[in-house]
C-alpha cells in the first residue's frame, strides 16, 4: 500500500536549518537512514521508502509553506492516496523541543501550512505528526523564533529526536494511527 508522508518546510538555504523546517528534517533523516535521495519532481522533492510491505512516498513540497496544499493534492491524486494514508509532519510551538504528538486531525493551531492543506483538501481530518519546537520567545517574537535556528542545546538531542520521529512515521504506516499514537505521543 502507498502512503504519502509530507514534511512541511520552506525551500531555500536560508530556511534549511530553521525550526519551521523540522518536517523537511524528519524526512531527510528518514530517507538518509536508508541511503535514499530526493528527486526534484512536480510540486516538491520526492523519495520512495519501502518499509516491509508498505511504500512510503516522502514529499517535501517546493511550494513554500503557505501553499503546501497544492503539493499534497497533486501527489495524493498522482499516487492514488486516500486521506487515511496521508501523514503531515509539522513543527509545533505548543510542544517542548523534540516532543512528538500524533493526531488524527483537528485545528491548524495558526500553522499556515496546515491551514492551506485543510483549505485545499476541504477537511482537517488528516493525520499529523507534530514535532515540538518549543516556544521560548518574547511577546511578538513568534515569527523570528519559528524562522530562527535551533539552539545548541536542542541540537545535542536533534538526531535522536529525528530518529524517533522516523520510527513514529513507520509505525503509522505499518500498524496504524492509534498504535502509533499510543507508542509515541509525548515521548
Amino acid at each position: 500500500m502507498n502512503y504519502l508522508i509530507v514534511g512541511l518546510g520552506n525551500i531555500g538555504d536560508e530556511y534549511a536549518r530553521t525550526r519551521h523546517n523540522i518536517g523537511f528534517r524528519v524526512l531527510d533523516a528518514l530517507a538518509g537512514a536508508s541511503n535514499l535521495v530526493f528527486d526534484d519532481k512536480r510540486y516538491g522533492f520526492v523519495s520512495t521508502l519501502k518499509v516491509k510491505n508498505q511504500t512510503l512516498i516522502l514529499l517535501k513540497p517546493s511550494t513554500y509553506m503557505n501553499l503546501s496544499g497544492n503539493a499534497v493534492r497533486y501527489w495524493m491524486k498522482e499516487k492514488n492516496i486516500p486521506l487515511e494514508r496521508l501523514l503531515v509532519v509539522v513543527d509545533d510551538l505548543a510542544l517542548p523541543f523534540g516532543k512528538l504528538r500524533l493526531k488524527p486531525g483537528g485545528s491548524e493551531a495558526g500553522h499556515n501550512g496546515l491551514r492551506h492543506i485543510t483549505s485545499v483538501l476541504g477537511t482537517n481530518q488528516y493525520a499529523r505528526l507534530r514535532f515540538g519546537i518549543g516556544n521560548d520567545f518574547p511577546r511578538g517574537g513568534q515569527v523570528d523564533y519559528v524562522l530562527g535556528e535551533f539552539s545548541a542545546d536542542d541540537l545535542t538531542t536533534m538526531d535522536e529526536r529525528l530518529e524517533l520521529a522516523g520510527e513514529a512515521v513507520k509505525t503509522f504506516c505499518l500498524a496504524g494511527l492509534q498504535v502509533a499514537m499510543n507508542q509515541f505521543n509525548n515521548k
